[in-house]
């Protein structure tokens, strides 16, 4: 198994665990619980790989990865009313599930030599589209898009990072653990410390 395969199974894990988290908390049923998490799960690098052109999309060649979606939804259908605060778990587990899944859009980009911008891009796709669908289907406000915190701008910051350490001369593995590492440093902060962008304020019109 390749280091970028690994980020995949990974990342995939890790939201279908939020996926199914979301789920027990609409009180879906299983086969809700397991749509959720795989669409969760494969959402972020399945836009990844259409934009990209990979043939086959990363889960059509390993089916695999769909079966750990559905697994790890069994899991939490049977254990989720064991978490006292689901909510928590979640939040946490995405924002580890965030950096993984960035690290790997951006390693995939990478390996089929596609320019900085696209990189940072595919790595931003990969990282909040899974989360992103997620949400909207359950009817939540996407956690992508809560006011002023660090989620996207994790994801961008950390894909970045991991451009700049390959131009500083770091090898594509440390790069792509620079990239996972910044990024959940900034969410993890966002969640833990309250760190915020500046959001927009209305004014009153000039007279």
């Amino acid at each position: 198994m390749s280091f970028l395969e690994l980020l995949d199974y990974a990342s995939v894990l890790v939201f279908a665990l939020t996926g199914a988290l979301v789920a027990s908390r609409a009180q879906l049923d299983l086969v809700g619980f397991a749509f959720i998490a795989a669409l969760t799960a494969v959402g972020g690098g399945t836009v990844r790989d259409v934009i990209l052109g990979r043939d086959p999309v990363f889960w059509v060649g390993q089916p695999a990865y769909i079966l750990i979606g559905v697994a790890a939804a069994v899991l939490v259908f049977f254990t989720a009313h064991l978490v006292e605060s689901r909510y928590r778990w979640l939040l946490w587990l995405d924002s580890f599930a965030l950096s993984i899944a960035v690290a790997a859009g951006t390693g995939v980009a990478l390996s089929l030599g596609q320019p900085g911008v696209i990189v940072v891009l595919m790595g931003v796709a990969t990282g909040c589209l899974g989360g992103l669908m997620r949400d909207v289907v359950v009817g939540e406000i996407p956690l992508v898009l809560k006011q002023g915190e660090l989620y996207a701008t994790a994801a961008l910051t950390g894909s970045a990072a991991a451009i700049l350490a390959l131009h500083l001369g770091v090898a594509t593995r440390p790069s792509l653990l620079i990239a996972a590492t910044v990024c959940w440093v900034l969410r993890a902060g966002s969640l833990a410390f309250g760190w915020r962008l500046p959001v927009y304020k209305s004014r009153p019109p000039r007279v």
